[in-house]
């Protein structure tokens, strides 16, 4: 983001598709992202676990980094406003590895379920130290978790944890299907979320270019006019002129079932009080 000044001045598009900080796209009408901010994706984890899963008293253990802090204060304010309560929020530093005496105190406020605001390693390591001290109440996590390194590294205990993606390999959708099946057979392996997301990113680039120009102020205009592109996580591209974001963005609501990533099955996971 400290280059903003530099695209802006030059009339240059600074185009993103990874670029979750809600102040990406705030530098200048040169910025533009396809990845969902954490301005939208905090408010959508939020509202799936208090509207869907039934949380109500949390306790939110957080990475203690810019990034974590904006999204726990993003999520909290949100699960408030859906009517949960946030009974404990913890911070804990970057390459932390014993969360023991952070569970013990969130453990004495009482929650009905955790929230991790981590990435796959620590959360994985924040569920097993969890699940050892017998804490047994539903955990969920921001979809930065969402890597095969968190079933590795959390084993059997991070079966039931809830999260989200706005990229899942087993989604039914004809265009993830058929994404999925040409990148199996080019490269032998699954697609992750990044596949996909630099996949959207240059068709939708590709698109502008074709559309309106490929000098600056073209792919600048185009940006803002451009709809009904063809987008894998998306089904088609279409952004807000204002956020400069994918409009109506969303995600997918995902647990971890038989040691696996699966779509959410749909059965509320604490009793609604």
């Amino acid at each position: 983001m400290a280059a903003f000044p530099v695209y802006q001045r030059a009339g240059l598009v600074q185009f993103g598709f990874t670029n979750s900080h809600p102040d990406f796209t705030k530098g200048g009408d040169y910025m533009w992202s396809t990845a969902i901010s954490q301005a939208e994706e905090q408010p959508m984890l939020a509202h799936y676990v208090t509207r869907k899963l039934g949380f109500r008293k949390i306790a939110v253990l957080y990475l203690n980094t810019d990034w974590g802090r904006t999204s726990k204060d993003i999520f909290a304010k949100a699960a408030v406003a859906d009517g949960a309560e946030v009974v404990a929020a913890e911070a804990y530093q970057p390459n932390e590895k014993d969360f023991r005496a952070t569970l013990t105190r969130v453990r004495s406020e009482q929650p009905d379920s955790l929230v991790l605001i981590s990435y796959y390693s620590d959360g994985a390591q924040i569920v097993r130290q969890a699940r050892a001290a017998g804490i047994v109440t539903p955990i969920a996590a921001v979809g930065s978790v969402y890597s095969p390194k968190f079933l590795d590294l959390g084993g059997a205990a991070v079966n039931g944890v809830y999260t989200e993606s706005n990229f899942f390999p087993g989604e039914p959708r004809p265009e993830v299907q058929s994404f999925v099946q040409r990148y199996r057979a080019k490269y032998g392996a699954e697609p992750d979320t990044f596949a996909a997301r630099a996949y959207d990113a240059m068709i939708l680039a590709s698109e502008v270019i074709r559309r309106y120009g490929a000098d600056r102020a073209a792919v600048h205009d185009g940006f803002a006019k451009i709809d009904d592109v063809p987008s894998v996580i998306f089904g088609k591209f279409k952004f807000d002129p204002q956020t400069r974001r994918v409009a109506g963005a969303r995600n997918l609501e995902l647990m971890v079932k038989d040691g696996r990533f699966a779509l959410w099955d749909g059965a509320t996971a604490v009793h609604a009080r």
